[in-house]
């Protein structure tokens, strides 16, 4: 009997470790084929000053490449429960050789309670240059109105709403719609920059001159000429001819030269 307690002790003890080391929230950098995992161990709140706390958070970094990393450094955004950034801080580590881990304190200054993190890395070593992904990110455009044909840097991305994912740097949105003048909107993707953003473009005025009949009825085209007695429209390619009674208003679109 007095054997079997030791044993249930024993057995509290690990499992009490265990979860004591279980990470709250494990980072696999880059997502596909990581080289490095962070796994955010503890969250400790340190202070309080107005709307402003302060967090103390240790990470473990587990490098999984055969090589030793002489120094890197990310960025951490802390996001509350409804993933709204509320803070950041700065991971910054050096010589951690191949399958061995570090553990690292950072501090942040946040307007809430952290309940997730994101990890950016701002400074690579040259030994992972090759191997380090592209940094995508993913964003939506919008256009008003909606339903436009969009290309990113000349490629048909489809129609907006559209989510698109695109590299850091810069790009040129092109965004074209019947019956509206074409409009380009540069796009610069930063580094630091996290997925979940939003563009939104509106485009300009009617391509088309527009005509109001005496019915009511509005026609979009393109007024060829007008006389005492009547107009010709270019409609989808075609040409119409009203009686000038018909027509009770005429609205020019300028055009570009």
């Amino acid at each position: 009997m007095k054997s079997l307690q030791i044993l249930s002790v024993l057995m509290l003890l690990t499992l009490a470790t265990a979860a004591k080391d279980t990470p709250k929230q494990v980072i696999n950098w880059p997502e596909e084929n990581p080289l490095l995992r962070f796994s955010v161990l503890k969250i400790k709140e340190m202070g309080a000053y107005n709307t402003q706390k302060t967090y103390s958070i240790e990470v473990s970094i587990d490098n999984l490449t055969k090589k030793r990393i002489s120094r890197a450094s990310s960025s951490l955004y802390l996001f509350d429960k409804n993933n709204v950034r509320i803070g950041d801080g700065y991971l910054d580590f050096e010589d951690v050789g191949p399958s061995e881990s570090l553990r690292v304190t950072v501090n942040a200054v946040t307007s809430g309670a952290p309940a997730n993190v994101s990890l950016v890395a701002k400074q690579l070593p040259p030994e992972l240059g090759a191997v380090v992904p592209v940094k995508k990110i993913s964003l939506t455009v919008y256009s008003v109105p909606a339903g436009a044909s969009l290309k990113v840097d000349g490629q048909d991305a489809g129609m907006t709403p559209v989510a698109i994912s695109v590299p850091v740097g810069s790009h040129m949105l092109q965004f074209a719609k019947e019956g509206f003048t074409n409009g380009n909107f540069p796009l610069v993707i930063t580094p630091e920059q996290v997925s979940g953003g939003t563009v939104s473009y509106e485009l300009g005025q009617s391509a088309h001159d527009s005509i109001e009949m005496r019915d009511g009825t509005v026609l979009t085209g393109d007024v060829q000429s007008v006389t005492a007695t009547e107009v010709v429209v270019i409609i989808g390619g075609s040409p119409q001819t009203f009686n000038r009674n018909q027509v009770k208003r005429i609205g020019f679109t300028v055009r570009q030269q």
